[in-house]
């Protein structure tokens, strides 16, 4: 069994040494790393030419000419990826690869094609922050589960983990953050796909740290949820 892990990244210097070592050092060691740069200004895409392309701690490394989002990465991602079983990873340290095992364990178990990783399902740790972000999260999962009649409890979360078929079989539109509830609401209409969710931890960072994701992206996800469940 072979994962492919992919980490869109975008102006994320400070962490991009330390996630790639985390992804290297954690469970299964059959893995291919696939980072996908999308036209870092801060100095990642000149740390990745130099000193991690080639060097073999990566098997890939994809540069964007222009920047295009968080969902133009991972399709750029998902396109060249070989493994049996897909991840989505962030670059910001996040989430936590040594939780990869809680991910693809329903799927090798053959009880699953498709994992969420809830930040709010079950005990595990995560840090306390906005209490606005987590009402805006919590009411697009709400929507999105109206429309798509699944039980997530954390359809914005990163962690999402596929068979490789399925993922490369689905046309990802979105380009920016709109790329979980398109996913989501397309892989609910698939007929026969498993999904399955689980809790992991998460280790938030605030704008001062570097989060990106903001109001302007909950609104697009508004927009996201009922084009793709009702228009597509």
């Amino acid at each position: 069994m072979k994962l492919t892990i992919v980490i869109p990244c975008y102006n994320e210097l400070k962490t991009i040494d330390a996630i790639i070592e985390a992804v290297r050092n954690s469970p299964y060691p059959d893995k291919e790393i696939i980072v996908v740069d999308d036209c870092s200004k801060d100095g990642t895409r000149e740390k990745l030419k130099t000193e991690i392309e080639g060097s073999g701690r990566v098997e890939k490394v994809i540069y964007h000419d222009y920047n295009q989002g968080k969902g133009a990465a991972l399709r750029t991602g998902f396109k060249h990826a070989t493994g049996d079983i897909v991840i989505v990873q962030d670059a910001d340290l996040e989430y936590d690869p040594n939780e990869y095992s809680r991910m693809v364990e329903p799927i090798l178990a053959d009880k699953a094609d498709v994992v969420f990783g809830s930040r709010f399902a079950g005990a595990d740790a995560h840090r306390v922050l906005y209490f606005w972000h987590r009402v805006g999260n919590s009411f697009l999962t709400l929507l999105s589960n109206m429309f798509t009649n699944l039980d997530l409890t954390d359809m914005e979360t990163c962690y999402k983990a596929f068979r490789r078929e399925i993922i490369q079989s689905i046309t990802i539109e979105e380009s920016r953050f709109g790329f979980e509830p398109e996913i989501t609401a397309k892989i609910s209409k698939r007929k026969g796909i498993r999904i399955f969710e689980v809790g992991i931890s998460y280790y938030g960072r605030t704008y001062d740290e570097g989060k990106k994701i903001g109001w302007k992206d909950g609104f697009r996800a508004l927009y996201c949820i009922v084009k793709y469940n009702t228009l597509s």
